[in-house]
């Protein structure tokens, strides 16, 4: 069974309603609930508008489980955009092909420059990013990540959706994770802002973290980028989702990040109301559901806010974040995907943490974990030459 069956018995509008109808009998429920056994209908409880009454006691809760699980500690990592070509036209998106801007795709020497500032700034793991075109594809992600690989203990990928068996042949490469956004659960939401292109395909992108976990990577990001529709029900869903892929694919580890829609090149289009608070609500209800997932906070929220939330149940930050390709070392004017909030470096963000009790780390997982401690000489002579 694939995840696009079990989301098809559940209907959108039935799921608003039912999140609505909740009440603070509900929420206590779900707070009651011990550890690891709170369920869907806790969630859409711990969702709901009544909970936004209880929400320090949900903050509490999250911070404790985080601790408990992960100590204070908070893994840092940082996007590298490889193109803005995309064969896709979506409302939202500053790369969607209906902008006239200009493309680009990174050759073999200006990803080494770009690898070459992440690791000065400290990163051992980073998010390769791209639109969605057959120039991006499988062979252009293959080359990318052997390139890569000798300079980073983890590589991830943020890319168009792919067969299972590209998934399989990129893990062979290095690559550890796939980050997939399903950007809203809502059919006639995800019609309105995904206007063509193979991105259209809803049921494609849908069923993306079944093939990823039965190509056997090692961790998958859900989410949804919330403003395209009513936040609550897509949260409700994304969890949904996670619940699948904890329980099919129960080797894949987990990840989910709470994107806000940020300002971009093309239209602007009405967002749906997802405040802060509302975010903080959502982080935590997820650390209540899934006490292992990894919880990620991104540059789109602002120096302030981050600087408060981080504590509430979140695992990983980017930082010093860029996303236009060539933004860190050859294009740093040229178009971005959306804008960020949170301009500081990497080294003020750990100086941060550091201030607060808490412990950055650069990478996810070390090298020996994926199978290529007997490329350990090369990653040596590959890191000393990078820094040249």
């Amino acid at each position: 069974m694939t995840f696009t069956d079990v989301w098809r018995r559940h209907d959108f509008g039935a799921v608003s309603r039912r999140i609505a109808s909740k009440t603070p009998a509900d929420v206590r429920r779900a707070l009651g609930r011990p550890r690891g056994s709170v369920d869907l209908e806790d969630l859409a409880a711990l969702l709901s508008p009544a909970a936004s009454a209880y929400l320090e006691d949900m903050a509490q809760a999250s911070h404790q489980y985080t601790l408990e699980r992960f100590g204070p500690t908070m893994r840092l990592y940082a996007p590298l955009y490889l193109s803005n070509v995309c064969a896709n036209v979506c409302t939202y998106c500053g790369f969607s092909a209906h902008n006239r801007i200009r493309r680009k795709v990174l050759t073999d020497a200006e990803t080494l420059a770009e690898a070459r500032v992440l690791r000065g700034h400290g990163f051992d793991s980073v998010l390769l990013v791209t639109g969605e075109a057959g120039r991006v594809g499988r062979d252009y992600l293959a080359g990318s990540l052997r390139l890569l690989r000798p300079h980073f203990s983890g590589l991830w990928i943020e890319v168009q959706p792919l067969p299972e068996e590209d998934y399989g042949a990129l893990a062979a490469e290095g690559m550890s994770a796939v980050m997939v956004y399903q950007e809203t659960y809502e059919p006639a939401a995800y019609a309105r802002h995904h206007l063509s292109g193979p991105k259209a395909d809803m049921a494609w992108r849908l069923e993306t973290p079944d093939r990823v976990g039965r190509a056997g990577v090692k961790k998958v990001g859900l989410g949804a980028l919330f403003g395209l529709s009513d936040w609550r029900t897509d949260a409700w869903f994304t969890g949904l989702h996670l619940r699948h892929v904890e329980t099919v694919h129960w080797r894949t580890r987990t990840s989910i990040s709470f994107p806000r829609l940020r300002p971009h090149e093309g239209e602007e289009i009405p967002v749906t109301p997802f405040s802060e608070r509302d975010l903080v609500q959502a982080a935590c209800a997820f650390r209540l559901l899934s006490p292992e997932t990894e919880l990620s906070l991104s540059t789109r929220e602002s120096e302030a806010f981050r600087n408060r939330a981080f504590r509430l149940g979140f695992t990983s930050m980017s930082a010093g974040s860029r996303t236009n390709p060539g933004g860190y070392a050859s294009a740093p004017e040229s178009l971005e995907q959306f804008a960020i909030d949170d301009n500081r470096s990497p080294a003020a963000v750990a100086a941060f943490l550091r201030s607060q009790g808490y412990e950055p780390v650069w990478k996810d997982w070390d090298s020996t974990y994926d199978g290529f401690a007997e490329r350990g000489g090369a990653r040596r002579a590959a890191a000393q030459a990078l820094a040249l």
